[in-house]
C-alpha cells in the first residue's frame, strides 16, 4: 500500500480498537515497526490527537473527542454513499470488488451509533435492474483506465452478429451505461470521426503506446444521446405523431425514454410528438401495441397502417 493508505489504515485501526501497540500495527499492516513510528509522527504532525502510553498496557490511542467525531462523512453522506453503491452494483459497475471494500471500510470505521443509524436507514432500500452480464468486467476496467489516462487503444470489434470483425485504433473519450448496456465513445482512427461502440461487441482490447487529448468539454453522454434520439431543436424531417387515450397511458408515453425527449404538446388525454420516420416505422409500433386499446393513433396514417400490418401478421402466425 502507499504511504497515505498505510497512514489511514493506522488511524482506522487505532480508532476501531481503541488502543494498539506499534508491534501490533506493524504485524497488521505487514510493515516494519520503524515505519509505524514514522507514520505515527506524520499523523501527529498533521493534527491527529494520538496519545502514546508506555508500560505493560501501553500503546497508541486517540482522544475520545476525535474518536466520536465522524472520520470523513456525516450520517447523511454515509447513507447516500451506501445507497449509491447499490445502484452502481445493479448497473454492472466494473469495480465491484473495490466498491464492496470501500463500503466495508465505511461501515467498519464508524462509531457504534453511526453504524446503527446507517443500518436502520439502509434496511428496506433495494434496487432491481435487469440481469447484468459481468463477463466484460475486465474490458470495462481497461476502458475506464484508458479514458482517465488518455491512452489510445487497439480493439477488435464485431458490428453485428455474423459480421466479420474489424480492427481499429480508438481514442476513448468516455464510457456510458445506457439501457443496461455499456458503450465507449471516442475518436475512431479507422473512420476518422467520433463514434460509439457497444462494449459487449469488443472481442479483444489492448493498450498502445500512443496518447491523445480529449476535446475540451466533450460529453460522451451527450454524444450518445444525440446519436440515438433525434434533435428536437432541428425539426427538419421530423413527422408529427398524435395519440389520444386514457390519461394514465398518455402519462406513461410522455415519461418513456424513447418519446419524452420529443414531446411537443399534451392535453388531458392527447399527446403530440415529433419523431423521425425510422423511429416511427421500426420502434414505435411495438411500443403502441403494448398499450392495447388504452390508446389510439390519430396520425400519421402510415403508422396506423403499420400497426394493422403487424397485428394481422401476428394473427395469421398464431392461427396457422
Amino acid at each position: 500500500m502507499s504511504k497515505a493508505d498505510n497512514m489511514l489504515s493506522i488511524l482506522w485501526l487505532i480508532k476501531s480498537r481503541r488502543r494498539m501497540t506499534a508491534k501490533q500495527l506493524a504485524e497488521e499492516l505487514e510493515i516494519s515497526i520503524r515505519t509505524v513510528y514514522r507514520y505515527i509522527d506524520s499523523l501527529c504532525a498533521s493534527g491527529v490527537p494520538i496519545i502514546a502510553d508506555s508500560g505493560h498496557n501501553g500503546g497508541y490511542s486517540i482522544l475520545e473527542q476525535f474518536n466520536e467525531a465522524p472520520l470523513f462523512f456525516d450520517l447523511q453522506e454515509q447513507k447516500a454513499l451506501i445507497h449509491a453503491a447499490k445502484y452502481a452494483e445493479e448497473a454492472g459497475y466494473p469495480f465491484g470488488e473495490a466498491l464492496d471494500s470501500a463500503i466495508s471500510k465505511l461501515k467498519l470505521y464508524t462509531n457504534e451509533e453511526q453504524l446503527k443509524q446507517i443500518n436502520r436507514y439502509s434496511i428496506g432500500f433495494d434496487v432491481i435492474h435487469p440481469p447484468v452480464n459481468t463477463s466484460g468486467d475486465e474490458t470495462l476496467e481497461l476502458l475506464e483506465q484508458a479514458v482517465a489516462e488518455e491512452a489510445t487503444l487497439f480493439l477488435e470489434y464485431r458490428k453485428r452478429n455474423g459480421d466479420e470483425p474489424s480492427n481499429r485504433k480508438l481514442d476513448p473519450y468516455g464510457i456510458v451505461n445506457w439501457k443496461n448496456r455499456w458503450y465507449v465513445v471516442g475518436y475512431c482512427h479507422l473512420r476518422n470521426e467520433i463514434r460509439s461502440f457497444r462494449v459487449d461487441r469488443i472481442l479483444s482490447l489492448s493498450r498502445t503506446d500512443q496518447t491523445f487529448e480529449r476535446p475540451i468539454e466533450f460529453s460522451a453522454r451527450g454524444f450518445l444521446l444525440n446519436s440515438i434520439l433525434p434533435d428536437i431543436e432541428d425539426p427538419t424531417g421530423l413527422i408529427s405523431v398524435r395519440i389520444e387515450g386514457h390519461k394514465s397511458a398518455i402519462d406513461n408515453l410522455c415519461e418513456h425514454w424513447l418519446l419524452g425527449h420529443m414531446l411537443i404538446e399534451r392535453t388531458h388525454n392527447e399527446v403530440h410528438f415529433k419523431l423521425d420516420k425510422e423511429m416511427i416505422t421500426y420502434s414505435l409500433p411495438y411500443l403502441i401495441l403494448s398499450y392495447g386499446k388504452s390508446i389510439q393513433v390519430q396520425e400519421p396514417s402510415f403508422l396506423k397502417e403499420k400497426l394493422i400490418s403487424i397485428a394481422s401478421d401476428m394473427i395469421n402466425f398464431y392461427q396457422s
